[in-house]
C-alpha cells in the first residue's frame, strides 16, 4: 500500500504560479511511478502529469505542457508539481497518485492509489 498526502493549493491570479507536494509513505517511493490528476467540477479525473521511479522520464497533458513541471525527491519521499502561466481553466481539485511500475503513465484509471486531494483555485 502507498500512503498519499497532497498540499500547497489554494486561491491564485490568472498568470500567476503555485507549487503542490504529496507525501509518499508505505511501499518503497524509490521503485514507484507517480502522476498528478485533476477533476474539475462537473468533468471527468484527467491526467495532468507523471514521473518515473527515478525522475528521468516525464509525461505531460499536452493543456499544460510548457507550464507545469513534475518532479520528485525519493531520499524525501516526495513528488512536487510546479505550475506556471496558470488560467482559470486549470481550476480543479489535484490528485496526487501512484502505481507500482516504474513508469508513468497517462490513463488515469492505472493509478490504483490516490490522496485526498487539494483545491487550486485560478481566478480570471
Amino acid at each position: 500500500q502507498v500512503q498519499l498526502v497532497e498540499s500547497g493549493g489554494g486561491l491564485v491570479q490568472a498568470g500567476g504560479s503555485l507549487s503542490l507536494s504529496c507525501a509518499a509513505s508505505g511501499r518503497t517511493f524509490s521503485s514507484t511511478a507517480m502522476g498528478w490528476l485533476r477533476q474539475a467540477p462537473g468533468k471527468e479525473r484527467e491526467f495532468v502529469a507523471a514521473i518515473s521511479w527515478n525522475g528521468d522520464n516525464t509525461v505531460y497533458a499536452d493543456s499544460v505542457k510548457g507550464r507545469f513541471t513534475i518532479s520528485r525527491d525519493n531520499p524525501k519521499n516526495t513528488v512536487y508539481l510546479h505550475m506556471n502561466s496558470l488560467k482559470p481553466e486549470d481550476t480543479a481539485v489535484y490528485y496526487c497518485a501512484a502505481r507500482y511500475s516504474r513508469l508513468g503513465v497517462t490513463t488515469t484509471n492505472d493509478y490504483p492509489f490516490w490522496g485526498q486531494g487539494t483545491q487550486v483555485t485560478v481566478s480570471s
